[in-house]
């Protein structure tokens, strides 16, 4: 018994540090946008986090039962890596774009709207969807008038119709939608493919992808992209390759309750981030509006902590 708890925790600490690392991300992904466009940084860091995860692959194949990892269809293994890179692509790409017009804090928080996100697309799946999901929603869609809405309405003048919605948290609410519709993709395909090796596939795809656009729409700068190489190893290796790494060791001992709620905390570590990096101000309809929409994502996944 006393193993398997240390385990837990060992497990626990791991999600938190992954949650720490990934809401750090979102200060680097604001960083970058000084220096270079939004689907430049997502080709380079995404490539990276792509070809991070090859020693992992290989590490595992050859730890696999007597030496002979399970066989691996290509043709499964490019059909899956497009449908998730697609997906990927649409959701890293919008919420990139937000996080140029937003503070690194609300893009995090915002960002997991996924969470709630997630149970009520279930509906049409045929999965139930029960009160505690519903409760959750309501929270989280208070917590973001909050966030976006009335910390703009309380904090500054808005006579004479100047009051408009953060562009920003919309795009990323958006995004959210998309992240949303990648969990449900992703849940599926694993069913037949290794999940690194899906994960290395799509971020390959999405990468591609995003460099792809960024040759038609922006100016890569090879100066800026030196200057911006901390934020960019950051985001590429340490928020994919490293990150992941920690989530799919942990989450082998960690109860499936204690990662959701974890993990849900890379929006606070994102609004630590802006605050101490990027000196962003934090209002009390700001923080208030982080409260209930963590409680909102805590109370998406009350049946499964209830357990």
């Amino acid at each position: 018994m006393f193993t398997m708890n240390k385990q837990a925790v060992r497990a626990d600490a791991l999600l938190l540090l992954t949650a720490c690392i990934w809401g750090f991300a979102f200060v680097a992904q604001r960083t970058s946008m000084g220096y270079m466009g939004p689907f430049t940084f997502n080709g380079i860091r995404f490539l990276l986090g792509s070809f991070s995860l090859v020693p992992l692959i290989l590490f595992r194949r050859r730890a696999s039962a007597n030496g002979k990892p399970a066989p691996l269809s290509f043709r499964v293994f490019l059909v899956s890596s497009f449908l998730a890179g697609i997906c990927l692509f649409l959701a890293a790409s919008l919420q990139q774009i937000g996080v140029i017009y937003t503070t690194a804090g609300n893009s995090g928080f915002i960002t997991g709207l996924y969470v709630v996100l997630t149970p009520i697309a279930g509906i049409f799946l045929g999965k139930k969807t029960r009160l505690p999901t519903w409760i959750g929603a309501a929270l989280t869609v208070t917590g973001l008038f909050f966030l976006s809405v009335a910390s703009q309405i309380f904090g500054r003048d808005v006579s004479a119709g100047s009051f408009i919605i953060n562009p920003g948290d919309l795009i990323v609410a958006v995004s959210a939608v998309f992240w949303t519709l990648h969990v449900l993709v992703i849940d599926s395909l694993v069913q037949r493919i290794d999940a690194v090796i899906l994960s290395a596939g799509q971020f390959f795809c999405c990468g591609l992808l995003s460099l792809i656009i960024a040759l038609f729409t922006e100016t890569i700068v090879p100066a800026q992209l030196n200057a911006a190489l901390i934020p960019i190893l950051y985001g590429g290796i340490c928020s994919v390759g490293i990150a992941y790494t920690l989530q799919v060791v942990a989450q082998k001992f960690a109860p499936p309750a204690h990662a959701t709620i974890l993990l849900s905390l890379e929006g606070a570590f994102a609004a630590i981030g802006g605050v101490l990096i990027l000196s962003e101000s934090l209002g009390l309809w700001t923080l208030l509006g982080f409260v209930l929409m963590f409680a909102g994502m805590f109370a998406t996944q009350w049946d499964v902590i209830a357990k």
